[in-house]
């Protein structure tokens, strides 16, 4: 007898992965249209799916197989046209207003980090205002770059645009003058750098900043320390641990009121180097379990 291993996030059987039955949808998009230094993004959202069918679905933490208990559907990729990143990111951002119409949380798995910006909008357009954090290791402010106001190195400065709410910056290590100055005089940006969130300075800042708000949390892979993951187009030193990440999913799925969608973004899988891959497959699910274990009810 030959098994067949589900195409699908966490290779689930159907009966954990309808669309019907399911809590949560995982959206993979794989744009990938202004990397500057390593490229690769593209393949990122792949690489996740298949490193994710290796995770195993127990968690002690819950003592449970929590993606057996909210199941997990994933849908189709978001297939846009990477030469035109304005009819791009209008077209990522209907497919996420879509896919946010279910009633389910909405994992997206990127790309590059401008497909965050496109996001934002789409999760306006249904549940309103929310705040923002991000891990990142790069500020991602600048109002263009190279040319582009859809760079990945924009990210952010789109997602304020959107004019949803606040944001949060968590382990940010790379930036440029123009940034830190945005930093300094843009009341709606509060940045915590690497070394800050080391010395755990941020976390009553976290909690006070996400408690009773809907959130969006948005992941770059190359927050992480690059001993963990160095498959992403521009690792920087002294990013954040396992667990300081875990942390800060605790605090804001403990202090919000809603987390509406999460990302993780910037994977460039490196061939034959299958740990980067892993790691953040296994993110993807664990930061999954937090948020539905304390905010299961809130979905369909």
């Amino acid at each position: 007898m030959t098994h067949t291993t589900p195409d699908n996030f966490l290779g689930l059987d159907q009966q954990y992965s309808t669309l019907d039955t399911s809590k949560v949808v995982v959206l993979p998009i794989p744009f990938e249209a202004t990397v500057s230094y390593g490229g690769g993004t593209a393949n990122g959202p792949a690489a996740i799916i298949e490193a994710s069918q290796q995770v195993e679905f127990y968690d002690r933490e819950f003592d449970n197989e929590p993606a057996k208990t909210w199941g997990v559907h994933t849908l189709p990729s978001v297939e846009v046209n990477d030469q035109d990143p304005d009819s791009a990111m209008a077209s990522i951002a209907q497919a996420v207003e879509q896919t946010a119409r279910l009633g389910k949380l909405v994992c997206v798995l990127g790309g590059e980090h401008s497909v965050s910006g496109a996001v934002a909008q789409g999760l306006q357009a249904v549940h309103g205002d929310f705040v923002t954090v991000q891990i990142d290791a790069h500020a991602d402010l600048r109002d263009e770059y190279e040319g582009s106001k859809h760079s990945h190195a924009c990210a952010m400065r789109r997602i304020l645009d959107v004019g949803a709410g606040d944001l949060l910056q968590l382990g940010i290590r790379s930036l440029d003058i123009s940034e830190a100055q945005l930093i300094k005089t843009d009341p709606r940006i509060t940045t915590f750098y690497s070394e800050n969130v080391h010395d755990g300075l941020h976390l009553q800042a976290l909690r006070d900043f996400v408690r009773g708000k809907q959130v969006y949390f948005t992941i770059d892979i190359d927050g992480l320390d690059v001993g963990l993951v160095p498959a992403t187009g521009t690792p920087e030193p002294d990013g954040l641990t396992w667990r300081e990440v875990l942390e800060i999913t605790r605090i804001l799925v403990q202090e919000s009121s809603k987390v509406v969608a999460f990302d993780v973004m910037e994977l460039a899988p490196i061939e034959q180097l299958h740990a980067p891959n892993f790691v953040s497959a296994k993110l993807t699910y664990k930061v999954m379990s937090i948020i539905m274990a304390q905010q299961a009810n809130l979905w369909q």
